[in-house]
Parts: structure tokens; sequence; C-alpha cells
């Protein structure tokens, strides 16, 4: 392959599939290519390697159309080679090719290695956690393992990408010293399961050490944990949350549910009790904490008792940051090969848009007490009338945004102080209270 073409990647899915985009490019650019990570930028001749998402049908739709798209393209003579890797192919690794033959050549979910040698003949030299960021350089992604053993009944995950498998502390701690140095201030650390990490290569649980470790580190500034699960959560964690200012007061915890009866179905060996206990615990521990929980409805026993509970749940708990999704049957999934699918997608859907009517609610009565309040904002862009940032109880694309009212100049990267003056469900209005100490200009 000639190296004047551009390798162009095409991420689809969660934060987890970006980094391992991101490292991808990395390499690619280590022996020689010219690199890019924008299907608006594809030019004549690029290579396109596409990094799709098999979770759910939706994504799996997505990934497949995405393919298709980019075949055309291939046939129109606009591209040279089309490349597919990520959880899509690695999961339907035989049926793929025979299906779409017009793909050059299917990869799994981490064949970095092997894609850059097909494409150069040539082995990268870079660190294996070296990556092009393609986040604003400010903040980025920090994924501190792969896989999953939790096996939830719902979920092919495990099925995908194997089971748990920890990055070790130095390796990552030299990470975000690279990431730092190049002018990254918040890391967003990311694993299927957080609260697992350590386990296989440590013998214990050691995610309060990490981010104890990271926290030490010159130049962090924000920290923030994705993807925890409740049962045997480490409590220390939170000991680690509260004695450190930049570890935000922020939890992504997936809960799904709270009925007893679809817990259990649910294979995720915990009690709703025991949910509130550990939520209670978290909130005590860390005073100010927001938590992001993600809900899941008409799973099967799900019936209008166990829904009716979860509602009260959430106007009990009072969630700061909620998702929520219905239940879509997953091939080869515990639950696929022992539960029957038969709540109606109807009442599905009436379920999930009933639960987030109320979280709506919700959030904009947590929203409203902020107003007249001075908060701290890191800004992520400008648009044409106001500057976008987020709190550290804001992860990047999925928490509430800040639309910060252009009564000063600010750059992207810099922590701002200011006054909410209105606040919306999923958005809060600000004017800047003047300038502070900017920690990336980018």
């Amino acid at each position: 392959m000639s190296q004047r073409h551009t390798v162009n990647v095409i991420t689809l899915g969660c934060s987890k599939n970006l980094v391992d985009s991101e490292r991808l490019l990395r390499q690619l650019e280590d022996v020689g290519y010219s690199v890019a990570h924008d299907p608006a930028r594809v030019g004549r001749g690029d290579v396109v390697v596409i990094n799709t998402c098999g979770f759910i049908g939706d994504a799996k739709e997505e990934s497949i159309n995405t393919i298709l798209q980019w075949v055309e393209s291939k046939e129109r003579g606009e591209i040279s080679a089309l490349y597919v890797m990520g959880c899509l192919s690695q999961r339907y690794s035989d049926e793929l090719p025979a299906e779409i033959p017009e793909v050059d050549a299917w990869y799994g979910k981490t064949d970095w290695a092997r894609i850059v040698s097909d494409l150069s003949r040539r082995q990268p030299a870079c660190a294996p956690y070296d990556r092009v960021i393609t986040t604003p350089r400010h903040y980025c992604y920090l994924k501190i393992a792969e896989g999953c053993d939790r096996f939830c009944a719902f979920c092919a995950i495990p099925l995908i990408t194997g089971r748990y498998r920890s990055r070790p502390i130095e390796e990552i701690v030299d990470e975000v010293k690279s990431l730092v140095a190049c002018g990254t201030v918040e890391f967003n650390v990311i694993a299927q399961d957080l609260t697992s990490y350590g386990k296989d290569i440590y013998g214990r649980v050691e995610i309060a050490r990490l981010v104890d470790e990271i926290a030490n580190v010159a130049g962090v500034r924000r920290i923030r944990l994705h993807y925890a699960y409740p049962k045997d959560f480490p409590l220390g964690l939170l000991d680690v949350m509260a004695r450190h200012p930049n570890v935000c007061r922020y939890l992504d915890i997936a809960l799904q549910h709270v009925s007893d009866n679809v817990l259990a179905n649910m294979r995720r060996h915990i009690t709703g009790a025991e949910t509130r206990e550990l939520l209670a615990e978290i909130r005590r521990r860390v005073p100010g904490i927001h938590i992001r929980t993600t809900l899941m409805v008409g799973f099967p026993g799900e019936g209008e008792g166990e829904f009716q509970e979860l509602m009260d749940f959430v106007r009990e708990q009072r969630f700061e940051r909620m998702g929520a999704f219905a239940y879509c049957e997953e091939e080869d999934t515990w639950g696929a090969r022992h539960f029957e699918d038969s709540i109606p997608p109807e009442v599905k859907q009436q379920r999930l848009d009933r639960l987030m009517e109320l979280q709506q609610e919700i959030s904009l009565e947590l929203q409203q007490q902020v107003v007249g309040h001075e908060i701290e904002v890191i800004i992520d862009r400008e648009e044409e009338d106001y500057y976008i940032g987020r709190t550290e109880f804001d992860s990047p694309e999925v928490d509430p945004e800040v639309l910060v009212e252009k009564t000063t100049e600010l750059k992207r990267g810099q922590l701002c102080r200011v006054v909410v003056t209105e606040a919306l469900p999923y958005e809060l209005i600000a004017r800047a209270m003047g300038e502070e100490k900017e920690v990336s200009d980018v």
C-alpha cells in the first residue's frame, strides 16, 4: 500500500472503542502513514478502517449500514481499501466475511498490530499506550482494563471481549504523565467494570490505589470515574475520592433495576435493599457526589408492579444523572437462552418514556438549585452565541453542558468561574466571573 495515502479510522460505539482507534492511529502514524479520524475528511485513494460496535441491535445495525456505505464508496473508486475491526467483526468473524466480501480484510477488537503489519509490513516502535488524541486536547478517556467477568443475563460484552484483563498501574500512570505533558488535564477513567480493576493481576481489587496514584500526578486537574458495578463495590475508593480535590465528585454506576425479582433474573447478584444501602454509603462518604446511573425497562419478569417499584426508586433517589433503555434480547446471552422476551415493544417504550419523563422533572429541579451559584467549568468549545463548558459533575457527550455567555473571551481548555443564571433540564446558562488560570489552549 502506498505510503502517500491517508488512513482514516471511523469509530462507532463507546468511548472504549474510541481509545482503541486512537491507539491504532498512533501505530499507523509511527510506521509512516498520514492518519485522520473524520469521515468527512476521507479523500480519494484513502484507506478506511471502520471500528465497529456490536453491543445491541441498534449499534449492530449502524455498524452494518456504515460498512455498506463505505463498500459503495470503494466500488465508486473513492477509496482504495476498506478494513473493518471492532466488536461486531470480533463477534461475527465467521459470518461477516461471507456476507460482505467487498471488505478487504476483517479484524478483531484489538488486532491493531496485524492491521499495521498488513498495511505497511512494519511493526510500530511506539509505546503500546501511545495514541493520537481525537478529543479536544484538554480531556481524554483513560481505559484501564478490557473484558468483563460479570456475565449479566442481558449483556453480550463478555462474549465479545472475553475475561477481565487489567493494565498494570505503572503503565497507566506512565500514560497519564505522557498525556499531561501534551496538555491533557482531565481524565475520564473507563472500563467495562471499573470496580474489578486489579483482581486478575494483583489478586485483589486495586482501583482505589490506581486512582490515588493518578491523582498524585502533577498537572492532573480532574479524574472522573465511569462504569462501576454495584456488587462488591470497593468502599475504599470513596475515601480516595473524598481525599483528593482533583477526583471529581462523580460516579457512573449502572444499577439497571431495583426489583429483587428482576435483579435476580438479570443475574446482578445484588438486592434492592443492598443497592439502597450502597447508595446511602456513597453519599455519606463523598458529600455532594453526583451519581450517574443507567436503568433498564422491559427485562423478562418486569410486570407493572416491578416497573412501579423502579419508578418509586428513581423518585426516592433523585439521581443527578440518569439514562435508561429498553431491553433488547441479545443472542447467546444467558437471558436469551433462559427467558422469553415476552413484553411487547410498545409496553417497553411506554415504560421507558414514563421513566425518562420522571427523570427530566427531577433533573430540572436539581438544576434549578444551582441558579445564582458560582461554579467552575472547563471550556470545551466555542459556538456562535456561547462558550460550551462542563462542571466536574459532567462527563463529555453524555451529561449536561454549561452555556457560558460571551461577556468575556474564553479559550478551549480553560478553567473558569461562572455564575449560573438559568437552568434547563439538561443545560445550564451562565455568565463568566472573569478570567481564571488557563490550563490548555488548543
